[in-house]
């Protein structure tokens, strides 16, 4: 790749492009000669010139209409899998509505130069208490549109705009936003300083905009950074009450603060004041961490009633894919994940959901195969230590340590672009790497922010380092909003029965088990192993 200039716009990197960086780093981690971050250009304030090398711009899906064929890859073919053919008749059932959602996009994505063109900011930057001339999700920037392929394409013509109009501080913010959700959606954490200096760009031509605001607080979520984000939000509330994103953005910090009151009425603010799907997926998860399962489907349901857009459609079919798998339903989570790939085949939150319920239902052929296809694309902790998991409960040990290795991999590349990953760090640690910095790191995490996720998190890692007397009141803490997450109920039981409260450890153990059988390949294993034990010692 030819070297940039200074006033060259950025490149995208191809995902493949990334594993194989990743995948160089966790090598170097295993030999034990260090890791080697190398330096990414960040994107200069000045106005990119030039060629703009962005890869991947093609839209999804052929054409309008068209039915792909599939191979059971998501890559055209002949024979389906047993998980596609399902994907495949939701896709005859909703054909007529793909045409029309296909041409809706197709507006939105006109609509994106021609507001660039006014100055204005297409996708979620208009001024957000303006009328609204396209789809609300779209106005929100919604992380299904953002996920889709025309995210790319968006950044060409953002870019290509900038050198024609580098004054445009609304293009500026725009950019810098859709550089978050690159990072976000193709697990490319080099993407936040870019996205940082666009922001930054933004407020010096325009102080206190409230675009630039929210999508730093958006920023500053993504790097898990939450006061800040928390901060920014509220300084663009100030300037605009009705921005959408930072309705959005202040609500997710307030749960990542585990502030889960004050996320409670901010999520019942931002429905009075823009309902729509970024604010119902919002409200339905803060629902949901209260327990109340049956609200957080009913408005998700509602969410997925008014998406018009393939990507809005397969990001809140996920989100109630999600919610099924959680509460056990494989059945019910496979159709969720089955609707979500009919509208974007290549929506990877979707073919790693129905992954993780072709595992939990017994299918380890096509959970292995839907895996080790989502890292390739994207070496992301979660689906990594997964398929690293499916690996060693088959006895694959040298299979299952290369994954957790990239994990390390990838925490390194998160940390040398700023973005915090001690929760991450604990989490894949405690199970599959150094147990003193699992908990190291779940300890530094608790301090930044005490949520469900945080008190779960110290309290295994304090368990696999022997110290479960101090780990039980955070494993109480976990559990004790009433988020009905299977692995949290496996934790606190391991721990109780560590800890010589076997009635209670039973209990948990059951319940867990009886929520979700197949939450994780080891872990469900570990509790069933636990209750027969605990039932041999009576």
């Amino acid at each position: 790749m030819a070297p940039r200039t200074n006033d060259s716009a950025p490149e995208n990197k191809e995902p493949s492009e990334r594993v194989a960086a990743v995948r160089r780093m966790a090598a170097a981690r295993r030999r034990g000669t260090g890791l080697s971050i190398p330096a990414r250009p960040a994107f200069e304030d000045e106005a990119p010139s030039g060629p703009t090398g962005v890869q991947g711009a093609e839209p999804p899906g052929g054409a309008e209409g068209a039915e792909p064929v599939q191979d059971g890859t998501g890559r055209g073919g002949g024979g389906e899998e047993p998980g596609d053919q399902r994907v495949t008749a939701v896709r005859r059932a909703a054909a007529a509505g793909r045409r029309r959602r296909a041409l809706h996009l197709a507006g939105c994505t006109a609509l994106l130069a021609i507001a660039l063109t006014a100055g204005s900011i297409a996708i979620g930057a208009v001024r957000d208490n303006a009328p609204a001339t396209v789809a609300p999700a779209a106005a929100a920037v919604s992380p299904g549109l953002l996920a889709s392929g025309d995210l790319d394409a968006g950044i060409t013509t953002l870019q290509a705009h900038l050198r024609a109009q580098p004054r445009d501080f609304t293009g500026w913010s725009t950019l810098g936003l859709a550089y978050v959700e690159q990072a976000r959606t193709k697990g490319d954490p080099s993407r936040y300083p870019q996205a940082d200096r666009a922001f930054r760009r933004s407020l010096s031509l325009e102080p206190d905009n409230d675009q630039a605001l929210a999508g730093r607080a958006a920023l500053a979520a993504a790097r898990h950074d939450f006061e800040d984000a928390l901060n920014y939000a509220d300084r663009a509330l100030k300037v605009n009450p009705y921005s959408e994103r930072a309705l959005c953005t202040r609500v997710d910090a307030l749960v990542e603060l585990g502030r889960y009151p004050d996320a409670a009425k901010a999520a019942d603010t931002a429905d009075d004041r823009r309902p729509g799907i970024p604010v119902f997926t919002r409200y339905a998860y803060v629902h949901e961490l209260r327990g109340d399962v049956r609200t957080a489907e009913r408005v998700l349901e509602q969410a997925l009633s008014s998406a018009v857009t393939p990507g809005d459609i397969a990001y809140v079919a996920t989100q109630l894919g999600q919610l099924a798998w959680n509460q056990g339903d494989y059945d019910t989570a496979l159709t969720h994940y089955a609707r979500a790939l009919a509208a974007d085949e290549n929506y990877v939150p979707a073919l790693e959901g129905r992954a993780r319920a072709q595992a939990a239902s017994g299918d380890r052929t096509g959970a292995l195969k839907g895996l080790k296809d989502v890292v390739a694309r994207y070496p992301l902790p979660g689906p990594l230590v997964e398929l690293g998991e499916l690996y060693e409960a088959t006895g694959e040990k040298v299979k299952a340590d290369d994954q957790y290795a990239l994990v390390d991999a990838w925490t390194a590349l998160a940390r040398a672009n700023g973005v915090n990953a001690d929760l991450d760090t604990a989490l894949a640690a405690a199970d599959h790497g150094d147990k003193a910095s699992a908990l190291r790191a779940a300890r530094a995490e608790w301090k930044r922010r005490q949520t469900v996720h945080t008190a779960d998190a110290l309290a295994w890692a304090l368990h696999v380092n022997g110290k479960d007397e101090e780990a039980l009141p955070y494993a109480r803490r976990a559990t004790a909003t009433g988020y009905r997450n299977a692995a949290f109920l496996h934790h606190r039981g391991i721990i109780e029965r560590a800890t010589g409260h076997t009635e209670d450890a039973r209990e948990h153990l059951e319940a867990a088990l009886k929520l979700n059988p197949g939450f994780s390949p080891l872990g469900a294993r570990e509790a069933r192993t636990a209750l027969k034990d605990l039932e041999a010692a009576k």
